[in-house]
């Protein structure tokens, strides 16, 4: 995936925010994102999402290969929905399907894109694309968080996607 472009962020476990708050800020936008895992050889994570915004349904390939803790090679690309219907064949049965809203709010030179699950009820994740890894980020002062998961395996979708949560982990 040499010459592939660069995501590099943060992600953040936060206290589960009022949505109304969040909807609220200026340029909020809100989309209902389900994502499945496909096999891969393990060398990459490959991901279809069904992204549906404003009543519009787009739909994504992505292939993603970690660079370093914060740092993944990713190319995604739009795709139709009969080649989303043809790659689902592929989907790892290992794997179960995430369901998430994700709020997107510019702040700053930024922009925090908030995941609510829906199962957890006390706790999101807040991630912030970066354009270095040294970069650093304010956040607004109406997000809790509790503490920085940039890195940790266990806070990855798929991972979220191996072992989806019956019951809310405790955060802390």
């Amino acid at each position: 995936m040499t010459g592939t472009p660069l995501e590099i962020e943060y992600k953040y476990l936060i206290r589960y925010p009022d949505e109304s708050v969040l909807i609220q800020q200026p340029g909020c936008s809100r989309v209902d994102i389900v994502q499945d895992y496909l096999l891969t050889d393990g060398s990459c994570t490959s991901r279809l999402r069904l992204w549906t915004e404003n009543g519009e349904t787009r739909y994504y390939h992505t292939v993603k290969k970690r660079v370093s803790r914060q740092t993944a090679e990713e190319h995604e690309e739009q795709i139709t929905p009969d080649v989303y219907t043809e790659l689902l064949q592929q989907k790892d049965p290992d794997l179960r399907t995430i369901r998430k809203v994700r709020y997107r709010i510019p702040y700053g030179h930024h922009l925090m894109e908030i995941d609510i699950y829906p199962f957890w009820r006390h706790q999101a994740v807040l991630e912030v694309e970066i354009s270095s890894e040294n970069e650093s980020v304010s956040l607004p002062s109406w997000v809790n968080i509790l503490r920085d998961v940039t890195g940790e395996k266990e806070f990855k979708n798929v991972a979220l996607a191996r072992n989806v949560p019956d019951e809310e982990p405790t955060v802390l």
